[in-house]
């Protein structure tokens, strides 16, 4: 049983990132036009959701949204596959022309980001790929980076970080395992 270390976010300090997030992405894109969130299913449809909702709020455009289901995968949690595969790939829009925004909870090695990114060009050609996490903990093993990053945080590769949000979680917190 992993032994509880620090919060490293609260509810309010979760809810700036996905703002600045939010206005980052459409200062790097010159507004919404063309622009699709992909949620890396669990935590990252959440966080795109949300990020979707400050985008509306700051320039009255409903972005598309949708979830990419990787095959249970997380490297800061448990080591079930050295490769990731999507699992379905099922999206409400075309990607095809698209600025494609995958958003995810934790960036640790690269490897569920890079299952995300073949999932996403199997189903067309977007125009441009981006990448926004909530969470950089280092320790990659590809040549991947996040475009938006709500918090990097340094960690050894022993401590787990477990990000807490709605409707899955019962509360909203970023924290620090060991």
């Amino acid at each position: 049983m992993s032994a509880y270390k620090a919060t490293l976010m609260d509810d309010m300090a979760i809810s700036r990132a996905l703002k600045r997030i939010a206005h980052e992405i459409l200062e790097k894109n010159d507004g919404a036009a063309d622009i699709c969130l992909v949620g890396i299913k669990r935590r990252g449809a959440p966080i795109a959701k949300k990020i979707a909702e400050n985008i509306k709020a700051i320039e009255n455009i409903d972005v598309k949204c949708g979830v990419l289901d990787i095959t249970f995968y997380r490297d800061d949690l448990s080591h079930i596959s050295d490769d990731p595969v999507a699992k379905s790939v099922s999206l409400p829009f075309d990607v095809t022309g698209k600025t494609i925004v995958l958003v995810d909870d934790v960036l640790y090695t690269g490897r569920t980001a890079r299952a995300a990114l073949d999932a996403i060009m199997s189903v067309g050609r977007p125009s441009a790929i981006q990448l926004a996490v909530l969470i950089d903990r280092g320790h990659r093993e590809l040549p991947i980076r996040g475009d938006f990053v709500g918090k990097n945080v340094p960690t050894s590769k022993n401590e787990r970080i477990s990000v807490k949000i709605p409707p899955i979680d019962d509360i909203t917190a970023v924290e620090l395992y060991e």
